[in-house]
């Protein structure tokens, strides 16, 4: 393991110093090593490709940049992106790299309350975003926002995104230090407002990690991770990830349909694949035949991986799928690694075993570390973590201290979890509400909000329920004022009213009208009661 730890000391030394810039890593080097080298296939859903190299990025996000640097934004600066997968989006990732501004990456399925949170609470000073969603952000921009980018149909108030691609081009790379912020993307918490996570420049080192000891990635493999770069797992390893080791990456625009999957896994000869489980058990659910492929590593994340979905695609793709555990303040941090110095056996259930650079470990309520086989916290060690990164909530020390030991040791990560003799670990649930659906984490506290804008609504609580497909889907209990009537079209209207505010993937799929909730003695809804009701 010394090799290994060698490895960890220089990615550390190279990010976390003084003198660098995020998108170098990501491109500039690239550019100038193998500018010819392809950085990114956009597929449209008809299936027409569209492949940019190195160079191609380096030269549209120059010009890029130097529209934004026209705009007002410099080093620090916020820029959002409301974009879906695609050369948009990259460029715009990029090229606020470019500038040493900051990323704030807003997922398209949020509605308009959930946008406007995110940009008013990071002081966002530009937002880009496109004609579908354009609705979603104000009229005109105020406050901190400063310009609204479109990509198409602007409106007269609108800058045109593709006049900042005319414009003349920024000549190198603005300078930073690696502990300053790359990322501020926002994470679902149980009580109050989403929480934002800053994202160091140096925490490169440990998405590296990831990209070579979790996926094994490969500088003759096409890779592909599915998911969407609005949230942590397809943002870090989707985007950040190939690119900071000079691989392509793939942008489907289409919706996800499993045929459409499996025929661009075939087309395009990906050898290292990456989703949900929900995508596999979606896959799964339309029973195709067995398949050959090129795969030669398969991973899963985002939430837990039942085994019979792994064994389901030994059948199909003659490879299991390897479960692979992290979170938005985290990244990756245990794996079944697909690095042969570290594979081990897999174990049905487990998520698998520390990556390097990481020690994880299960504790009781005081913060006292467990042995094997006992249920409690999962924690990481900071002190014993040299790829430990996260260093607060965005202006918020109150909750940012919410997640470590008195000591400031461990980190808790939220998650309830076991080790057994042999270093393994498996994933027992959250210790908090969060509701996992999709992959996607759903506050529910957030939900909540929402219903209670509602006419009809007097109280509510949410929960996360089993769901086949989604792993966890919404449920509200909802008690109604007294002029209103519970009926069918009631629930209709409440699971839309959520949908267009919040989010596509956080409204109720299920609605319980309710004469009360139960409650503590304090008037504080107990939630564990409706989950085993």
């Amino acid at each position: 393991m010394n090799a290994i730890d060698d490895i960890i000391g220089s990615w550390i030394l190279q990010y976390r110093t003084a003198g660098v810039n995020a998108a170098w890593f990501l491109l500039g080097r690239h550019s100038s090593e193998k500018p010819h080298s392809p950085a990114l296939h956009v597929v449209s859903a008809l299936g027409q490709d569209n492949t940019y190299t190195f160079s191609d990025l380096d030269t549209l996000t120059a010009h890029l940049a130097g529209g934004l640097s026209n705009l007002g934004v410099g080093p620090g600066d916020r820029v959002a992106a409301l974009l879906p997968k695609g050369l948009e989006l990259t460029l715009t990732a990029l090229a606020t790299w470019r500038l040493g501004a900051v990323y704030v990456p807003l997922f398209t399925a949020f509605g308009n309350e959930a946008v406007s949170y995110r940009l008013e609470d990071s002081k966002t000073k530009v937002v880009i975003t496109d004609a579908n969603n354009r609705g979603k952000l104000p009229n005109l921009p105020g406050g901190a926002l400063q310009a609204i980018v479109t990509t198409e149909s602007a409106r007269s108030s609108d800058v045109s995104f593709q006049n900042l691609l005319a414009s003349s081009p920024m000549n190198g790379w603005t300078i930073r230090n690696g502990d300053d912020a790359m990322v501020l993307l926002y994470t679902s918490g149980t009580t109050g407002q989403p929480k934002g996570v800053i994202v160091p420049i140096w925490a490169l080192a440990a998405f590296e990690g990831y990209m070579r000891f979790g996926l094994d990635l490969r500088p003759d493999d096409r890779f592909w991770n599915l998911a969407d770069p609005g949230w942590a797992y397809g943002l870090y390893y989707g985007l950040i990830g190939p690119l900071l080791l000079g691989q392509s990456t793939l942008a489907y625009k289409g919706a996800f349909e499993p045929e459409a999957v499996l025929q661009l896994l075939e087309h395009y000869h990906i050898t290292n694949f990456a989703a949900a489980p929900t995508a596999f058990r979606a896959i799964r659910a339309a029973n195709p035949a067995p398949k050959t492929t090129s795969l030669r590593v398969i991973s899963s994340a985002g939430e837990p991986l039942n085994p019979e979905v792994s064994q389901w695609s030994e059948t199909v793709f003659g490879l299991p799928i390897y479960d692979h555990y992290g979170q938005t303040e985290l990244g990756m941090v245990i794996n079944n690694h697909h690095d042969p110095r570290l594979n081990r056996p897999v174990k049905p259930g487990s998520m698998g075993v520390p990556m390097p650079g990481f020690r994880a470990v299960v504790v009781d309520d005081k913060g006292t570390e467990l042995g094997s086989a006992v249920e409690g916290h999962l924690a990481i060690d900071t002190q014993a973590s040299s790829l430990f990164w996260f260093s607060g909530y965005y202006q918020a020390p109150d909750r940012t201290q919410e997640r470590f030991t008195a000591d400031g040791r461990y980190y808790l990560t939220g998650d309830d979890a076991s080790r057994d003799g042999e270093g393994y670990f498996y994933f027992s649930g959250r210790s908090d509400d969060i509701i996992l659906s999709a992959g996607y984490r759903i506050g529910p506290f957030e939900v909540e909000n929402v219903l209670m804008t509602h006419p009809s609504v007097a109280e509510c609580a949410v929960i996360g329920v089993p769901d086949e497909l989604r792993g966890e889907s919404v449920k509200a209990y909802i008690v109604l004022r007294s002029t209103h009537q519970a009926d069918e079209q009631l629930a209709a209207e409440l699971k839309e009213w959520v949908r267009q505010r919040l989010a596509k993937t956080a409204y109720p799929r299920e609605i319980a009208f309710v004469a009360t909730l139960p409650k503590t003695p304090s008037g504080k809804i107990q939630r564990y009661r409706l989950r085993h009701d």
